[in-house]
């Protein structure tokens, strides 16, 4: 356990100084972005030994592995962020420990999440994922909506009980005119949130970036990078 806290503290200061590094070539504050941990795949032992380091915004994309880790770790003062595709039976149990849902992308989970906010008497912030892969109206590959369809969605959050309208969130696409062009993506995102902004200027959270592309994420604006393999390792293969 000692290696494992040695060795997750030295990629965590990597990681800082990654971020830092990138803060000052974008002529911006340290403190303006965020870290996020995925921890996705990891047991909820690292999640222990990243509380420890200081890390407290962590995330997952798998229900079946995020509710059993976040009841383990329930005692840390650790935020939850939910970044996978959410199906809507899933909804309960996320919403009995996501502080942030950052994969929100269509209004029959708005409905849902909703519900079960309310129910379980907490509020969640929710992050419209844009997909930049995706024509008008459509879907993307990995969620997310258009980019034409972001108002529509954010109007359904922002008037839903128990949601919170928090901002906007991206994957760089595989695919389409943004295909390996990472900043122009990011680029894009923030011109997204800028018009969201007008509408709902308390949502100016940005979620874009990880692992490659943290610094791309960070010159372009982005408030908050999620970050898991250049934190806790290669992923073990799932079975």
């Amino acid at each position: 356990m000692t290696d494992r806290r040695t060795e997750l503290a030295g990629n965590l200061a990597r990681v800082e100084e990654r971020i830092a590094t990138a803060c000052a070539a974008a002529g911006r504050r340290r403190d303006e972005v965020t870290l996020i941990v995925v921890t996705k795949t990891y047991p909820a032992s690292d999640v222990r030994l990243l509380a420890e380091l200081g890390v407290r915004q962590v995330a997952e994309n798998r229900d079946q592995d995020a509710a059993p880790k976040a009841a383990e770790c329930a005692d840390l003062p650790l935020t939850w962020h939910f970044v996978g595709q959410l199906q809507t039976n899933k909804v309960r149990s996320v919403a009995g420990y996501a502080g942030f849902v950052q994969s929100v992308d269509r209004a029959r989970l708005v409905t849902a999440l909703s519900r079960e906010a309310v129910r379980a008497e907490r509020e969640i912030g929710c992050l419209v994922q844009v997909a930049l892969d995706a024509g008008s109206g459509e879907r993307g590959s990995r969620g997310g909506v258009a980019p034409d369809r972001v108002p529509a969605l954010a109007e359904e959050i922002a008037g839903a009980q128990g949601l919170r309208l928090d901002g906007v969130m991206t994957v760089a696409p595989l695919s389409g005119s943004y295909a390996g062009r990472q900043r122009a993506a990011f680029e894009r995102l923030m011109e997204i949130s800028s018009d969201l902004r007008a509408a709902y200027p308390a949502a100016n959270m940005v979620s874009a970036g990880m692992s490659t592309d943290l610094e791309d994420a960070v010159a372009a604006g982005a408030t908050h990078v999620r970050v898991g393999t250049a934190v806790l390792g290669v992923r073990p293969r799932l079975g």
